[in-house]
């Protein structure tokens, strides 16, 4: 008999699970927020940083984007410092029992292979999910691309599955 993923979770109906759902929704507001703004919603905008041929060559030399180069170094700086603030300021965190690290920490060739099927995809399509999923009510381009990513989502799990 398996349980759920929810079951693991300690949901149970306390201040504590609306602080947790409260602050992930916060969370998921401020981050799509900032996707928008930084344009990394925006297919174009991504292929246009993505091909670095631009630079030099192409119909439109030196239309290269290096904009969400920006957004992207300042997600890693602002992120090493919470977790370092964080690692300071406090044992246990405030809406769970312990923190959560990965349980692998070597790099292995089902990672390779995830990273560079992620990257094959943002490269062709302009979408990575959480810029996808926080377009998906403002395009129609993105609202197919997440419906397509959960059906590969859901094919992937049931192959996992039956390995």
């Amino acid at each position: 008999m398996s349980t759920s993923p929810l079951a693991n979770a300690n949901l149970s109906p306390s201040p504590h699970r609306a602080g947790r759902l409260g602050l992930a929704f916060s969370a998921g507001l401020v981050f799509a927020a900032g996707l928008v703004l930084s344009g990394m919603t925006q297919p174009l905008k991504v292929l246009g940083f993505l091909d670095i041929t631009a630079v030099t060559q192409g119909p439109f030399p030196g239309l290269w984007d290096p904009t969400l180069a920006f957004v992207m170094g300042g997600a890693v700086c602002v992120t090493l410092l919470a977790f370092a603030w964080t690692q300071r300021m406090t044992q246990t965190p405030v809406f769970a029992n312990a923190f959560h690290a990965p349980a692998v920490s070597q790099i292995d060739w089902p990672l390779v292979g995830g990273a560079a099927l992620f990257g094959v995809g943002w490269g062709l399509a302009g979408y990575c999910p959480g810029p996808a999923l926080a377009a998906a009510l403002l395009s129609v381009d993105a609202l197919i691309f997440t419906a397509a990513m959960l059906v590969g989502m859901l094919i992937c799990k049931s192959f996992l599955r039956q390995n």
